[in-house]
């Protein structure tokens, strides 16, 4: 196993002409399974949730699917090389539940567990810190067949298969997150079904929140009986949430889209106990009947580190006064017991996601999580945009990629500044992939992937990475 820097000191940084970081910033790229791996029927893998989805007619645009994806599968080593090439210090990657486990019970796959093992050696052998995420959204689909994330018996399946991984690779992997972004998958999975399994019922995403970090819990007992020495943390998706005006009703419209984007989770990961607002906001979707006794001490298994994902700001208002808030009720929704909240665009630039770009919200996320919940190291897990990549004379000139990534770097500086124990910054993603319902028509990379010839080509953005690692540091403007 690699022998990882020591954790940096908080708050020490260079006054010289660049923006350094501290010694021993871990820097990384990340990605995920099904985004990336193809190789959807090969070696014992079956499917997941998301294979039935995206080849479920009108769920994902133009019908794409994660069959082929970026054919990492086969490009093992040649993905390794480039990551080498970039100067990664750590590489964030997923395992593919459905590949390790078919099925979701039972014994481990050995051959999806040795591709895993092939990765792991591979980053180990070009001096790359592996940072294994075991939960990047592919249920088994047998186990949404039982009934998904809102059974309380999937939470348990997780565990289970959490030992199965740490069995296999905890020798050689340092570097634990139990899940990625819960709030999507109960939220955009369960409620809204914009994204997989497709289902739309506000109560069956409570519950899934709910039952996603049981889950979490007992993966994190799991680790530690089977890997003391393991450094284990979770991801979550963060956005500060703004009021569109000083008007109480506008402020009760962030309080309510802050209870079910950030505090959902929050709580009760780092503190044991959901938001009483959240819990009143929601007594018209469920009356919190699937949460057991000792779910919440379960849930707040003490952590070695949080995981970060930022891409935004949300900006709210309230209803449309007089407005009749039925039809709001009726329609699927990613925010149950708030559908009727207004997100409201401020005219400031965005990505081709459309989601607008603000990096001082970062410096604001990071600080809140650090000054209300916890002293835990902190690591930037996701960080990215998506922009329209054009190849050129065999180039990609990727700027606005570059200058979102730039500003988003000086927030992390700026954050570290101001007290917060921050690690890592892991940029999204790697190279370009199968974006979920948008399918390939959405590039996230900084690698360029030709996905009829699977040829890589690192953008612009990849190369001012690689020195920024280089520096560990930005120039000073």
């Amino acid at each position: 196993m690699s022998n990882p820097a020591s954790p940096p000191a908080v708050g020490v940084l260079d006054q010289g002409p660049e923006l350094t970081f501290p010694p021993g910033f871990l820097w990384g790229a990340a990605t995920a399974a099904y985004q990336i791996e193809g190789a959807a029927t090969e070696g014992g893998r079956t499917p997941s949730i998301w294979d039935t989805f995206s080849r479920t007619p009108g769920r994902v645009l133009h019908g794409h699917t994660g069959d082929v994806a970026c054919d990492h599968y086969h490009r093992l080593g040649e993905d390794v090389a480039l990551m080498a090439e970039l100067g990664l210090r750590s590489y964030r990657f997923s395992v593919s539940w459905p590949r390790v486990q078919p099925g979701g019970s039972g014994r481990a796959n050995a051959e999806g567990l040795d591709f895993y093992r092939r990765l792991v050696d591979e980053l180990l052998a070009h001096g790359i810190e592996p940072w294994l995420t075991l939960y990047h959204w592919d249920l088994p689909q047998p186990l949404e067949d039982a009934g998904g994330w809102p059974a309380r018996d999937t939470a348990g399946r997780f565990a289970d298969y959490t030992a199965l991984v740490a069995d296999a690779l905890g020798d050689r992997v340092r570097y634990w997150t139990t899940l990625n972004e819960p709030w999507c998958s109960a939220f955009l999975g369960y409620g809204s079904g914009t994204h997989a399994p497709g289902r739309a019922d506000g109560a069956d995403a409570v519950r899934a929140g709910h039952h996603l970090m049981l889950g979490h819990g007992l993966a994190v007992r799991a680790l530690r009986a089977a890997r003391p020495e393991a450094e284990v943390g979770v991801t979550v998706n963060l956005y500060p949430v703004t009021p569109a005006t000083d008007a109480p009703a506008d402020r009760d419209a962030a309080r309510r889209i802050d209870a079910l984007a950030n505090r959902f989770f929050l709580d009760p990961l780092l503190r044991g106990t959901y938001p009483a607002d959240l819990m009143t906001d929601l007594r018209g979707v469920t009356d919190f009947g699937h949460v057991r006794d000792g779910d919440l001490a379960t849930i707040a298994s003490p952590l070695d580190l949080v995981g970060v994902n930022y891409y935004s700001r949300h900006v709210v208002a309230a209803p449309v006064q007089g407005a009749d808030p039925v039809p709001y009720r009726r329609a699927p929704s990613c925010w149950p017991g708030s559908e009727d909240v207004r997100f409201v665009t401020r005219g400031v630039p965005v990505t081709d996601m459309d989601w607008e770009i603000d990096a001082p919200g970062l410096v604001e996320t990071l600080r809140r999580v650090h000054e209300e919940y916890t002293d835990l190291p902190l690591y930037v897990t996701e960080n990215g945009s998506a922009f329209v990549d054009r190849v050129v004379d065999g180039r990609v000139d990727d700027t606005d990629r570059l200058a979102y990534f730039d500003a988003h770097l000086r927030a992390a500086h700026a954050a570290i500044g101001a007290g917060v124990p921050l690690r890592g910054y892991f940029a999204w993603s790697l190279m370009d992939n199968f974006e979920w319902a948008w399918g390939y028509t959405k590039r996230f990379g900084m690698i360029y992937v030709d996905y009829e010839s699977q040829a890589r080509i690192p953008k612009s953005s990849a190369r001012w990475y690689a020195e920024v690692i280089r520096r560990n540091g930005l120039a000073a403007h």
